[in-house]
């Protein structure tokens, strides 16, 4: 029985109703009869409205911090998703992309309760997740969860209506309809046989499993992992991909069983065989699946089966896929036994029949862990056995190397280290793998005294390199400071030839002020913006390209702080010489003290004489200039952003990078629930809100994941 298109008692009468009408006005004589369509529209808004209330209490927004791992370091983001309310115990399905290198989630409910949430398991192959809500955090843990039922995916027709809910960039609680296009869509290659291998994330493969409903009710990103519902408010998809009026979810048969062993077991545990098989569409056989090829050693090769044969039998039932869209259902039957399960499998070679029994094995996710060693500037990916398929490796021993930082230690070393590397030793001590290979890390990282250099194995193409790299400091120092020179109170820019000829002197080439800061000697002696500073004592300045920007700079700084100095300027078109004593070099922001913070995930610097000129502060406005805030650590989280001046948090007034340092000591100790950030940011004064999670302090070089 079809489960979206069937019509509603209402909307049935509602139609007889508008043909009533219609033949009435045939039988008046009109020749222009006018049909009454608001009943038929009334009656679709109806089962619209139902089918909406049958899903949309249950709908939730998921927010997540991730961890993501490139330019050899670890960095946090965040993103958004959809998700649905599937069981009272606050189950909630959505997308595994949604939730992939995720380290904290929350749900907004219907009602806009926030809930944290935990990861139960993940399924890469399916693109499916399932979170569970913390019922702790509601206003009331006892009051029931809105829960969505499943309906049958099978049942969907090309044309039925349904909707697409979710999160479409980040934008809450949205509802969008339109029809189904296709109900057994799937990505095909080449001359659309051969089933596309899809990779959402790199080096894992997704939808072995899948046929897509294809829709066109409009979906974006944030909508990844909302529900599909059709008119009789039942799910029947996870909207998975979509954009430019077309959209792709995962059916909700699927989605029901790989949901329900997450919640069984963590994982989807399936078997495998290791064959990759292709329809039999222009081969010319008439039945059965093609082999298109067998891992060496796998189970498949162990049991005697080649590339080229043609599978018929499958236990005692006969097996044909002669189209891509017949691929995904076979793959599943192959995957559902147990690992350990014998399979009987016939097939044809030259002619013959051939019976073989294959023993499976465990189904492995083809992307492992990743962990980020910040001292050597890398990141490391787990080897599995996908990946020591694909990179020809002879054995899963040691970790790859997933990025490297420019100009870190790894990319400085002779040689230096590379994406795709395999570190198999540190310090001439063997790594086994990641687990290993991070363990030895923090082991040699921590000892005291720290090393100056470690030594590195890795293995390129066969080949078998060491290499030594000087790790990066424990904690960053502060930059130098130059040594005080002497100083004008004046911002120049060059004026060459062609700029003369324009102001109107082209013979008096020199420097034109673009700024004379306040206070200074320079602002005392009466120097003015659109001076030309020609000469200093007396020795005249002839700049001739952009190269020569720092000659008066130069020229300057070889006097002594205290010398009185004369400059010979161009105003209004006259000559004449500004008498000052020099002035000492100012702070520049370059040369600013520094203090990070790791728990909250920011870094502060001292304000300089440039930064209250800039920002127009008078001497009375105090604080320190915020350098970096990870966006998804818990000051990015409360809003406090680079350029901000922090002046105060929560109890404690900051005036300097000491401040700072003291203010953050205390709060570690406390641990208070709520932390309040006081900046100024423009002429605006801001109220900042951090809720640090004191139970799981954030790192920037987070554990292996």
């Amino acid at each position: 029985m079809r489960s979206t298109s069937r019509l509603t008692p209402v909307l049935a009468s509602a139609m007889v109703l508008g043909a009533a009408v219609c033949a009435r006005a045939g039988a008046a004589g009109r020749s222009d009869p006018v049909i009454n369509v608001e009943p038929v529209a009334e009656g679709l808004r109806q089962m619209i409205d139902r089918a909406r209330d049958g899903v949309f209490p249950s709908l939730v927004n998921i927010s997540v911090v991730t961890v993501r791992y490139w330019n050899g370091r670890a960095q946090k983001g965040r993103s958004t998703g959809s998700g649905t309310i599937i069981s009272p115990d606050g189950y909630v399905l959505t997308n595994q992309h949604v939730t992939f290198n995720g380290k904290e989630f929350r749900c907004t409910l219907a009602d806009r309760q926030e809930v944290r949430a935990t990861l139960v398991g993940e399924d890469p192959l399916t693109d499916l997740a399932v979170l569970r809500l913390d019922k702790s955090d509601l206003k009331d843990p006892a009051a029931p969860l809105p829960v969505a039922n499943f309906g049958d995916s099978s049942e969907l027709r090309v044309g039925d209506y349904v909707m697409a809910m979710g999160s479409p960039l980040a934008l809450s609680r949205s509802v969008t309809l339109g029809i189904v296009s296709n109900v057994e869509r799937i990505f095909a290659g080449g001359m659309g046989i051969d089933q596309d291998d899809m990779q959402l994330e790199e080096g894992q493969r997704t939808g072995l499993f899948t046929r897509w409903i294809q829709h066109d009710a409009l979906i974006n990103p944030g909508n990844s992992g909302g529900p599909l519902v059709n008119m009789r408010g039942e799910v029947v998809g996870v909207n998975e991909l979509g954009g430019a009026a077309i959209g792709f979810a995962i059916p909700s048969n699927l989605a029901r069983e790989v949901a329900d062993a997450l919640i069984r077991h963590g994982q989807v545990p399936r078997s495998w065989i290791g064959v990759s098989l292709r329809p039999i569409q222009k081969t010319g056989l008439k039945r059965g699946v093609l082999v298109n090829s067998v891992v060496e050693n796998g189970p498949a090769a162990r049991a005697g089966l080649r590339a080229g044969d043609v599978i018929i039998r499958l236990e005692d039932e006969p097996v044909t896929a002669r189209f891509p869209e017949e691929l995904p259902g076979l793959m599943k039957r192959l995957a559902d036994p147990p690992a350990g399960s014998t399979l009987r499998l016939t097939y044809e070679r030259d002619g013959k029949s051939v019976e073989a029994s294959v023993v499976t094995e465990k189904l492995q996710n083809d992307r492992g862990e990743e962990t980020a060693l910040r001292a050597w500037g890398l990141t490391v990916l787990e080897i599995t056995d996908f990946l020591a398929r694909r990179m020809k490796l002879d054995s899963k021993r040691g970790a790859v190397v997933s990025s490297v930082r420019s100009g870190g230690p790894a990319a400085l070393a002779e040689p230096a280290i590379s994406d795709g590397d395999v570190v198999v030793t540190v310090e001439g001590e063997s790594v086994a793998d990641l687990a290993e290979l991070a363990a030895v890390y923090e082991r040699t990282m921590s000892s005291k005294p720290r090393p100056e250099y470690v030594a590195i194995g890795f293995e390129r193409k066969g080949r078998q390199y060491v290499t030594l790299l000087k790790p990066l400091p424990e904690s960053e120092e502060d930059p130098p400071r130059e040594v005080p020179k002497a100083w004008v109170g004046i911002a120049v820019q060059p004026v060459l030839k062609e700029l003369a000829r324009r102001l109107g002197h082209p013979d008096s080439l020199g420097f034109r002020v673009t700024r004379v800061y306040p206070g200074t000697n320079a602002d005392r002696a009466g120097l003015k913006v659109g001076d030309v500073v020609l000469g200093v004592n007396g020795e005249r300045l002839q700049p001739r390209g952009i190269q020569d920007a720092g000659l008066l700079d130069r020229l300057i700084r070889r006097m002594a702080i205290g010398d009185q100095a004369t400059l010979t300027v161009l105003r209004d078109g006259r000559t004449q010489e500004v008498a000052l004593a020099l002035e000492q070099t100012r702070l520049t922001p370059a040369e600013a003290r520094r203090e990070i913070n790791r728990d909250f995930e920011m870094g502060v610097r001292e304000l300089t004489f440039f930064d209250r000129d800039e920002n127009r502060w008078s001497d009375s406005v105090s604080g320190v200039i915020v350098q970096q805030a990870e966006s998804a650590g818990w000051a990015g989280l409360a809003g406090v952003r680079a350029g901000d001046l922090l002046q105060r948090v929560g109890d404690y007034e900051i005036r300097e990078p000491g401040d700072f340092r003291k203010a953050m000591k205390k709060i570690a100790e406390s641990q208070p629930e709520r932390v309040v950030f006081v900046v100024l940011r423009g002429v605006e004064t801001r109220f900042l809100f951090a809720e640090p999670n004191w139970k799981a302090t954030p790192q920037t070089q987070p554990a292996v994941r």
